[in-house]
């Protein structure tokens, strides 16, 4: 019969070999992954292994965040919903927020930013709805050509349009695509099944739900009915009692007065308002609201007034470039083949920002001048945005890569 003290011996002796084995082990482990990964370097040189990996498991943890298209679904004849399977460092988003994407269309890399239309999914899929844009590079393939399987590439969640869940009476004022950051929030709040909308009536009473308690009226203007987007989950919403939806149609009732917001919803007073849409939209409503003391919160999908300044010479990527006074630098240089970082192309996003390292840029919206002289402005330069900036007389922009 073994002694205590042999019983003790024998587990501080297994202690002792663990202590003095497991270190040496991992050293062997931390060796042979490094002679691996050697043999793999040689092996696909001039690639990295990680290049190789990208072939066959692009959406892997640690690698550049990319997502596939999973599946395209038509919302109206010009706008379209891409649902997403993001990689595996997606760190998910609040719904309102929105995501930048890359794709590439006729050997170009483009950025575009994009409001999620659904709020966090079991399965991790992410959406956005496009509405294709005259002339737009970007908007006219997603919605006419793109296919299940094609990679994008994708930037982390952003954006501060999201719902304050102190508010509980609310106001949506939405216009055309302008429904797409507050379809989201709305998804999220009344999940929509197969068996219709999850309203206040249908929710777990076990379990508290952020929809309830609230009340919301959602103003919603379309040129028509026929190109309403969500126009099925926006009836549903209504008709469940989920939320109060009143459209607003062009054809049948003309173009929206601000004025008649009051008319429409008696307790405006009452509500915290949030509106997306066109710039004059937006701009007619903070006028209303500032003019009554209400609280708006805004999210804008345009550019506003653009003010042409005088043009001059632009120096990028190894360029020189003559623009006129109305041309963006963004435009300008992509059309010249420079590969150029950007995204909302409205100059919200802040995707687009390179340094402005000599000379003078125009803000196109309000048409304030960027000036960068050497030797009294900060050696890396000053940011500007592209999108939104045009050149004020000569200028240099620091940026080296190119398309060809």
């Amino acid at each position: 019969m073994r002694s205590n003290l042999d019983v003790m011996s024998s587990a501080a002796l297994r202690s002792t070999t663990q202590r003095t084995t497991t270190p040496r082990a991992g050293g062997l482990r931390r060796s042979l992954g490094e002679r691996l990964h050697k043999v793999a370097s040689a092996a696909v040189t001039p690639l990295e292994p990680s290049d190789v990996l990208d072939l066959f498991n692009p959406l892997r943890r640690g690698a550049e965040l990319r997502a596939r298209i999973v599946a395209v679904h038509a919302e109206t004849d010009d706008a379209a919903t891409i649902e997403l399977k993001p990689g595996k460092d997606w760190a998910g988003h609040i719904p309102g927020q929105y995501i930048r994407i890359g794709i590439d269309v006729d050997g170009r890399r483009q950025w575009r930013a994009y409001s999620l239309t659904h709020g966090p999914r079991p399965d991790r899929h992410i959406s956005i709805t496009v509405k294709a844009v005259p002339g737009g590079v970007v908007s006219q393939f997603l919605v006419h050509q793109a296919k299940p399987g094609t990679l994008v590439h994708l930037e982390q969640a952003a954006g501060e349009f999201v719902l304050d869940h102190t508010h509980h009476k609310l106001l949506f004022v939405t216009a055309g695509s302008g429904i797409t950051p507050v379809i989201g929030m709305l998804r999220n709040l009344f999940p929509v099944t197969d068996s219709g909308v999850l309203g206040l009536d249908k929710l777990d009473q076990r379990s508290p739900s952020l929809s309830r308690g609230l009340d919301i009226v959602v103003v919603h203007l379309a040129p028509s009915e026929p190109q309403t987007i969500f126009r099925r989950n926006l009836t549903e919403l209504h008709d469940s009692g989920a939320v109060t939806v009143i459209p607003r149609y062009d054809d049948v009732h003309g173009v929206f007065d601000v004025a008649t917001l009051a008319e429409l919803v008696p307790d405006l007073a009452e509500r915290t308002t949030y509106a997306c849409g066109p710039h004059g939209l937006l701009d007619a409503l903070e006028a209303h609201h500032a003019e009554r003391g209400l609280e708006l919160y805004t999210e804008q999908f345009r550019v506003g007034a653009v003010e042409a300044g005088e043009g001059g010479t632009l120096s990028i990527a190894g360029q020189t470039l003559e623009l006129d006074g109305a041309t963006t630098i963004l435009d300008a240089a992509e059309e010249a083949g420079v590969l150029m970082p950007s995204g909302c192309r409205m100059g919200i996003c802040m995707g687009c920002i390179l340094p402005l390292r000599e000379g003078a840029v125009r803000d196109l919206r309000t048409g304030d001048v960027t000036v960068a002289v050497p030797g009294e402005t900060p050696v890396a330069g000053l940011p500007v945005q592209t999108c939104i900036s045009a050149a004020a007389g000569a200028c240099t922009i620091e940026h080296k890569e190119r398309v060809r």
